[in-house]
């Protein structure tokens, strides 16, 4: 019992688990990384499919709420791993936009 207790010990401690405020491994970011603490308090961000951010003249349009956020917006920020994160006051899906991760244009 004590080895198997020591063995599941360390695979607990090197294992890279995504925390709270960490975005999950994607083939472009094998670790994750983690989303500014001023955007997630722990449940407001995740990532978000393609479709569920629009595209229009005036900025990003989240379609789940239909707010538009002017591509000037400090509250857009580029994405690392080359996907939308959305952060929402309380993860709602309903929610006000806090921070929109954009992956960069040709990723």
């Amino acid at each position: 019992m004590g080895i198997a207790f020591l063995v599941g010990a360390h695979v607990f401690l090197i294992t890279p688990k995504a925390r709270a405020h960490d975005a999950l491994p994607t083939a472009a970011q094998p670790q994750g990384w983690s989303y500014p603490f001023s955007c997630c308090s722990g449940y407001d961000c995740r990532e978000v499919a393609d479709n569920a951010i629009g595209e229009r003249p005036e900025g990003y349009v989240i379609e789940g709420t239909g707010e538009v956020i002017t591509y000037a917006d400090s509250r857009i920020k580029n994405s690392p791993d080359g996907v939308f994160h959305w952060c929402s006051v309380a993860g709602a899906n309903d929610g006000h936009t806090v921070c929109l991760f954009v992956p960069p244009r040709g990723f």
